[in-house]
């Protein structure tokens, strides 16, 4: 998917969520260090309490690619609103993979939420979820 945004800044934070998902979902996650702020703080789907750090972030993202095979990810419909030197991304997923001999396919939403600190683009906060039954 090549969707089209309207501005260069819009084109590059799309640029990092694209390089960030295709270090976890194809590549090394632990690459992610690049992407994760050493503040970000994460809600997940399958984690009761929040995920508060790089570290802890990194060890759940890494720990899902370790323990399924993602057959693939795509995201859909992202949207991009800039907020001077901060960002909040959203778009829906779909994916499939396989996990303890069960194959998964699901689609959801993330959330993103992104600061620009020298130079770059970070992760500061991200919440995601399957579609609601």
């Amino acid at each position: 998917m090549n969707p089209h945004f309207d501005t260069p800044t819009q084109q590059d934070i799309w640029r990092t969520v694209r390089a960030m998902n295709d270090a976890w979902t194809q590549g090394n996650p632990d690459d992610l260090v690049n992407f994760f702020h050493p503040n970000m703080v994460a809600i997940t789907a399958t984690d009761r309490l929040r995920r508060l750090g790089q570290a802890e972030c990194l060890a759940g993202w890494k720990g899902f690619a370790q323990a399924a095979t993602i057959h693939h990810w795509t995201e859909t419909e992202p949207l991009i609103q800039v907020y001077g030197e901060s960002a909040v991304v959203s778009y829906y997923f779909d994916m499939a993979f396989t996990m303890g001999g069960q194959r998964i396919e699901m689609g959801g939403r993330d959330l993103f939420f992104f600061v620009r600190e020298q130079g770059r683009w970070w992760a500061v906060a991200d919440q995601y979820s399957a579609y609601p039954a």
